[in-house]
């Protein structure tokens, strides 16, 4: 398979920019993705519900700040945004390995370092999807995220196992450390893009509240939007609920280390690169919707393979499942992305991210509640199995929807005006 190498965003800088700051950053996010927990479970001695909890207040913002902040990102100039948010986490991060070397470390610091990096990463997403269209323009968007989403896997195929060894080497708090500087090199890129944005055009009426609610609508009149938001929002809880507790099964009942979770996330992340290469070339054959309608199909029954490896030799059950569940995921993410990026009007598109990302994401805390509380009863391989079998029921929601229909991308969103976002959205799309 070629990688997509091809295209006109090699050659558009600001792009570039913006991809190299999001590769570096996703290398060093890779490092706190195994740290985090590994601190509360190792140095803390944390118990399941402490760890999951930990995933609770890093995901906690999705539910309390994602409707104000797609406002703000509307409202204001979304690059500064982007560079603030890597400021902030990188400073929130640096706090644990100082916590650390003074012997002062606690769990409610870890809570409070989450909790302060979710926040900030609510406003650099919602912010980072409704800056790409105006960056490179529509017509780009399906090369412009299958771009992005290689540096993720690239990042998700080469980050845990030097995570691992990092960890392994300085410990875990130590090697937080990258990623508090890979955020700090990810705003330097990010304050080098010399494209000006568009003004932002700001809804008639101008309250915060009417501005909010307007988002809401957007995605909730909508028969797609709301059909994606069922899938993902349902599908983010059953897999909080059986991954929240994933780290401490690995280390307490499947006796793996760091270096061994890190190679294993490695090796199977290769699936995520897979099916970025593989993106455009899907979409453009089997058409957006179907696209994404069958990679969520495929996706529960991949993570199926978690609980059901067994004890004696369970890597190759974890790997095959990271591979053929990441393709699927990435797969999903780029078309359903584009998407709505390319069908959602600028003005309105902060607050589309941030009201989808409030729905859909706002679930995994729940997820991560529910995880914990229901391994202290029934155990950690049994709550895994409880969450992957519901996750393959949640693609449901996009067959039964206009999805399927959708195969190519329009070059420019249907016009709408201030107030035809109060009509239903399948009149509108009839009429684009």
């Amino acid at each position: 398979m070629r990688l997509p190498l091809r295209g006109e965003l090699w050659r558009h800088r600001d792009f570039v920019r913006l991809w190299a700051s999001q590769t570096i950053s996703q290398f060093g996010s890779q490092i706190t993705l195994l740290a985090l927990p590994l601190v509360a479970i190792v140095a803390l001695d944390a118990s399941a519900f402490e760890v999951a909890l930990l995933g609770t207040f890093e995901f906690l913002p999705f539910l309390l700040f994602a409707l104000p902040a797609g406002v703000w990102v509307d409202r204001l100039p979304r690059r500064p945004i982007l560079a603030a948010s890597d400021v902030g986490r990188a400073a929130a991060l640096a706090s644990i390995p100082i916590a650390y070397a003074l012997d002062a470390l606690t769990i409610w610091q870890l809570y409070a370092v989450g909790l302060l990096t979710g926040t900030l990463t609510v406003f650099f997403d919602v912010a980072y999807q409704s800056y790409l269209p105006s960056l490179v323009g529509r017509p780009h968007l399906v090369e412009g995220n299958s771009k992005l989403e290689m540096s993720r896997s690239g990042a998700q195929i080469a980050g845990p196992g030097a995570a691992g060894g990092l960890i392994g080497v300085l410990g875990a708090p130590v090697a937080v450390v990258i990623d508090a500087l890979s955020f700090v090199w990810s705003a330097l890129l990010l304050f080098r893009i010399r494209a000006r944005e568009p003004e932002p055009e700001r809804s008639e009426g101008g309250s915060i509240r009417a501005e909010l609610l307007e988002g809401l609508r957007y995605i909730l009149d909508d028969a797609r939007w709301r059909a994606i938001a069922i899938y993902v929002a349902s599908s983010n809880f059953c897999n909080s609920v059986a991954f929240s507790i994933f780290l401490v099964y690995a280390v307490r009942e499947l006796g793996l280390s760091a270096t061994t979770i890190g190679l294993v996330f490695g090796i199977g992340n290769v699936g995520w690169l897979v099916g970025a290469a593989a993106a455009g070339r899907v979409t453009g054959r089997f058409g957006q919707g179907p696209t994404m309608v069958w990679a969520a199909a495929a996706t529960g029954p991949a993570l199926l393979l978690v609980p059901l490896a067994p004890q004696g030799f369970p890597i190759p059950f974890l790997i095959a499942s990271q591979v053929l569940a990441g393709a699927a995921i990435v797969l999903y993410n780029v078309s359903a992305i584009s998407l709505m990026q390319a069908f959602t009007p600028d003005r309105i598109l902060g607050r589309m991210n941030a009201s989808r990302r409030f729905i859909v994401w706002g679930t995994i805390p729940l997820g991560s509640l529910a995880g914990g509380a229901l391994a202290s009863a029934i155990g950690l391989r049994e709550t895994i199995l409880v969450g992957t079998v519901a996750a393959c029921f949640c693609f449901l929601s996009m067959v039964f929807s206009p999805l399927p229909s959708i195969k190519e991308l329009p070059e420019e969103p249907p016009g709408l005006p201030p107030d035809e976002l109060r009509l239903p959205l399948e009149t509108q799309a009839a009429d684009a």
